[in-house]
């Protein structure tokens, strides 16, 4: 009952669960109503999307430079009590029941996604490779 890391809008694979949106905002043009049927999410949980700012900041990364200070800004925020708390839920949550977590970047190397992977997996999470 491991968490898949996913891009949201993508189909999803059989047995996944509930796909959590950890965006910041929700998709453009989308009726709210349609979120889930089109694949994007059941739940929107932004406590663990970037900062606004740090979200542009990752989004006009050019550069391996540019990427590693997103990294860093990304981690000092999760690395809050809050954002600690919603990881530990859920890599406990990953041993009981399949769930999913997402974002709508297209590649996953230069997406926080990358990074909530590997926190999750700090964290203990069973995760789907």
């Amino acid at each position: 009952m491991p968490i898949r890391i996913v891009r949201l809008g993508s189909p999803r694979a059989p047995d996944e669960g509930t796909r959590i949106g950890t965006v910041r905002r929700p998709p453009r043009g989308v009726p709210k109503a349609e979120f889930a049927s089109r694949d994007f999410y059941d739940v929107w949980f932004p406590n663990l999307a970037p900062s606004l700012e740090t979200m542009k900041l990752g989004q006009a990364a050019g550069s391996d430079a540019d990427w590693k200070a997103f990294t860093r800004k990304y981690q000092a925020e999760m690395a809050q009590p809050e954002a600690q708390h919603a990881l530990a839920l859920l890599a406990t949550l990953s041993a009981q029941t399949n769930f999913s977590v997402g974002c709508y970047c297209e590649d996953e190397s230069r997406c926080h996604r990358s990074l909530l992977r590997r926190l999750l997996a700090d964290h203990g999470a069973k995760i789907v490779d």
